[in-house]
């Protein structure tokens, strides 16, 4: 391993703050990692990690090197593309997280296309809707949708999703269709207990241009958006939910929209990742092709409103 080769090693445990951790996100023996880092110390002269058996913590001349490493690595890694074409020889590893339906709906279909432009990449795609560290596990980027609560990592926004409320054919002809917000207290729900998107059964729209709240009725709840969709399509209710996610059964006719004019306001979608040095060729090769893909199902601002 090379001088640059043990700087990435160190960079990894220091960000991770374990030897075992970063050996397991650079797929690398603990022995080699120990070792590159250990080599490193003993070429700059200084201790670069105080170690104990619960964590591994950088030492002041542990700061002064990464920061430092941090910018040279960026530097040659435009310096290798300087002379390339804007997609050539963009490779590696890149781990990602999104949300479950995003990766089976929309990420997921188009990967062909995405390999054939970038073979070089090797994607790990995370699927979860839950909160993570990006830096302890090791991820790149996460997709997330709804309001934004970790100020430490970097946003780049996507857009807006906009959203639909819909009910089952069976469900409307048992129940009747709401054509009117008033309408709705003699209607049941599906309960999403999802605090990032929407809380249990409080459904929200637009009434003269202000933002309205309203608990209604709910007899099942649920926390992942498989079982919103199931439910809904069992008849159990009526569901606010981004139109990408059902619009395969709208247009086979599983599902049908109801009270267009109060639909919730479109949800925030934005791509999340730890901060701007981490910015990769492939990360930012990803973030494109993403940042395309999902255009058609987003809305503009004005549109949203």
């Amino acid at each position: 391993m090379d001088k640059i080769g043990r700087l990435r090693v160190f960079i990894q445990v220091a960000e991770v703050g374990s030897f075992v951790r970063a050996s397991e996100i650079m797929l690398m023996p603990k022995t080699t990692v120990s070792s590159a880092v250990q080599q490193l110390e003993s070429e700059m002269g200084a201790r670069l990690f105080h170690r104990t058996t619960r964590r591994v913590q950088l030492t002041s001349d542990g700061e002064r090197l990464l920061e430092r490493a941090r910018v040279l690595l960026d530097e040659m890694a435009a310096l290798d593309r300087l002379f390339l074409p804007p997609d050539a020889s963009i490779g590696g590893r890149l781990t990602v997280d999104v949300p479950s339906r995003i990766a089976r709906r929309i990420i997921v279909p188009a990967l062909p296309e995405f390999f054939t432009r970038y073979p070089d990449i090797q994607l790990f795609l995370s699927a979860s809707d839950r909160h993570i560290d990006l830096v302890q596990e090791g991820v790149d980027c996460v997709v997330r949708v709804g309001e934004l609560h970790d100020s430490s990592l970097v946003s780049q926004s996507l857009g807006r999703l906009g959203m639909i409320n819909c009910a089952s054919p069976a469900y409307l002809q048992r129940q009747g269709v709401p054509l009117r917000t008033e309408q709705l207290t003699a209607h049941w729900v599906v309960g999403y207990a999802q605090p990032s998107l929407m809380t249990a059964n409080v459904w929200q729209w637009r009434q003269q241009g202000q933002p309205v709240e309203k608990a209604l009725p709910s007899r099942v709840t649920v926390n992942n958006a498989e079982n919103y969709i199931g439910c809904c399509l069992a008849g159990m209710g009526l569901i606010q939910i981004p139109r990408f996610d059902v619009q395969h059964y709208l247009d086979d006719g599983r599902l049908l929209e109801v009270l267009p004019q109060a639909r919730a306001p479109a949800m925030n979608l934005a791509l999340l990742y730890p901060h701007r040095r981490q910015r990769t060729a492939r990360f930012s090769a990803f973030a494109d092709w993403f940042g395309r893909l999902i255009a058609p199902f987003c809305e503009t601002a004005q549109s949203a409103d």
